[in-house]
């Protein structure tokens, strides 16, 4: 890394220019700097909305074909990433992810992937025509959730669909979990396969050596990492990284400029130029703050009655490789409690919100904006629950998490089919066209294409009876589920799609 170079912001500096000049506006956004909308800038102040510029204005350039300041500063994001090309997202992560997909994958070629993957994912087989080969990860019954994915998963499965165009790995989970990506990343390159990573919460990965290795040190072709999410900044904020002999950079920038918009958030890249050039010359001294605030909490929640914290004890274990030590992913099924109660709870009489929650856990993020005061907040605020709830009512849910249903036809073939709206408790047995999920973590319980089983249906309810809102569905309350109604044209689709498996 030249760390000479970091130290410049060449999107931020041209963006402050522009200010400084007091250019007079004659383009859009109409808002002309914050003039034409008075009450939002009195609120959110002059600076940001005089940023607010559109694409391709003369020193500001242009996002879908950059050649000034957005390619200097991309430029820049790739050596402190360690990456050969960089690319700025304003659509968040999602179309880092699509990007990846469609830059690897024509439509009929198969992707071996997690079946914990993102919403995203499964938006990125619609739109590619990508056929998945889903990879069970492990899954740890007390936590209630999906861990990581072992390197012999990932080479049985290379070895079975010998056709397939790339391997893709999670880079943590939502939870922190990291498999043993490097040797993941070894193994696919045996068999001339590219690896793509969703690295939405491995941004920070690569900064700090008590971090698991980031998509990039590990050797992976790929990785999409929102920025925003674990390095300072703006909410939607990512970036795609590549660094590849088995990808052209060309066609993955042809893809993105299929799916990101041509009118991107200035303020948005900005606080990428921003964020770059502090993770990269103070990201060390920063993260090393938060996993000691981290470890503090975990350490003093973990000696609390009724709660147990996922850490480093986890490392070396089947499903995890490394953890994040800056995630605090709270067990509660033994206070008697759901997690999404505790959630409620944090947030109704302590005026904490934690990232998400689930039946048995409560995820705190912790990252470079947190105190000692605000953790300190929330260690307490859970120290008065669990003395509280302690024991009284143990372990008040039994709901597992159901196996994934079986892969009737392409994602793109279900999105597509002639449907009906059936009850989701009646839906056993069909075949959905929608996802389903509790967001976050954004983990589909089915994906298009799959048969909806009894278990699924159970756990469905089993959330939805604790007062999670499952999304996905056409129908906002997650009571009804679009399924295939064609049953003839199901049954010669699944035809194909088991030829097409057995040759792969």
């Amino acid at each position: 890394m030249n760390i000479e170079r970091q130290q410049e912001t060449p999107l931020f500096s041209a963006l402050k220019k522009y200010v400084e000049d007091r250019t007079i506006s004659f383009h859009v956004p109409g808002h002309k700097g914050g003039r034409g909308i008075p009450e939002f800038r009195s609120f959110v102040g002059d600076n940001i909305l005089a940023i607010d510029v559109t694409a391709g204005l003369l020193d500001l350039d242009n996002i879908c074909n950059p050649r000034g300041v957005i390619k200097e500063a991309e430029e820049l994001a790739a050596d402190a990433f360690g990456a050969d090309y960089a690319h700025f997202l304003v659509n968040g992560t999602t179309s880092g992810i699509q990007a990846m997909i469609l830059s690897v994958a024509d439509p009929g070629d198969e992707i071996i992937i997690p079946r914990n993957a993102h919403r995203s994912v499964a938006g990125g087989l619609i739109l590619s025509g990508a056929r998945p080969v889903y990879i069970q990860p492990v899954i740890d019954e007390y936590m209630g959730i999906a861990m990581g994915i072992t390197p012999e998963s990932v080479r049985k499965a290379l070895v079975e669909h010998p056709n397939a165009k790339a391997v893709f790995v999670i880079n943590p989970t939502y939870y922190g979990v990291a498999s043993n990506l490097k040797e993941i990343v070894e193994i696919a390159h045996s068999f001339g396969k590219p690896v793509i990573v969703d690295e939405a919460h491995g941004a920070h990965f690569g900064f700090h050596p008590e971090l698991p290795l980031s998509a990039m040190e590990a050797g992976a072709d790929m990785s999409a990492a929102s920025v925003h999410k674990l390095a300072g900044s703006m909410t939607q904020s990512s970036i795609l990284l590549v660094k590849s002999k088995f990808i052209d950079d060309r066609r993955v920038k042809a893809a993105m400029n299929l799916t990101q918009t041509t009118s991107p958030s200035y303020p948005l890249m900005a606080s990428l130029d921003v964020a770059r050039k502090q993770i990269a010359l103070h990201g060390r001294e920063m993260l090393s703050k938060v996993i000691k605030l981290s470890e503090d909490a975990r350490n003093r929640l973990n000696k609390m009655e009724g709660l147990y914290v996922m850490g480093r004890d986890r490392e070396g274990t089947e499903g995890c490789f490394r953890y994040d030590p800056t995630k605090l992913a709270v067990n509660v099924r033994e206070l008697g409690l759901s997690g999404f109660e505790v959630e409620k709870i944090l947030k109704y009489q302590y005026h904490i919100q934690v990232e998400l929650s689930d039946l048995y856990n409560v995820l705190a993020v912790s990252a470079i904006g947190d105190s000692e005061e605000s953790m300190e907040a929330f260690v307490s605020a859970m120290k008065e629950i669990a003395e509280k709830y302690a024991r009284k009512n143990v372990i008040k849910i039994t709901a597992s998490l159901p196996e994934s249903g079986e892969q009737v036809v392409s994602p793109r073939f279900a999105f597509y089919a002639r449907k009906k709206a059936v009850r989701l408790e009646e839906a056993e047995g069909e075949v959905s066209t929608e996802m389903l999920m509790a967001y976050p973590p954004g983990i589909p319980i089915i994906c298009p294409g799959e048969r909806i089983t009894k278990e699924i249906i159970d756990y469905a309810k089993a959330l939805q009876a604790e007062g999670c809102h499952l999304q996905g569905t056409e129908d906002p309350e997650g009571l009804e589920i679009k399924v295939i109604a064609d049953k003839e044209a199901l049954e010669m689709q699944y035809f194909r799609f088991q030829q097409a498996e057995r040759v792969g």
